[in-house]
């Protein structure tokens, strides 16, 4: 199982939605972390606290465009991903992005 801590592995400050926003992007951590390890049915724990704060652009693209992406049910996804955070609403509000994803994708 591999284990992502963002601040320490990605970066303490996310921004943006695409890569064109730049390298600290949810569009550039999704594709560095995130589809490898599902793609490969690789348990992936993401460590989300440590950073200065998470836009919804960044967290939309990251974890509702790794639903896109892959095309894998949120219940699915859960068995791979596990999400870490002491902020419970972060927890809340990236499994909304994973849902909404997925319906728009029925």
């Amino acid at each position: 199982m591999q284990t992502v801590k963002v601040a320490k592995d990605f970066t303490r400050f996310p921004s943006g939605r695409y890569i064109r926003n730049g390298e600290t992007s949810g569009e550039a951590f999704r594709e560095r972390f995130l589809v490898p390890a599902i793609r490969n049915g690789e348990k992936i724990t993401i460590e989300l606290d440590g950073t200065i704060g998470y836009g919804s652009s960044f967290l939309e693209e990251a974890f509702g465009g790794l639903v896109r992406s892959v095309r894998m049910k949120p219940e699915d996804l859960n068995q791979l991903m596990i999400l870490v955070s002491d902020d419970m609403t972060l927890l809340d509000e990236i499994k909304g992005y994973i849902k909404d994803a997925a319906a728009a994708l029925k």
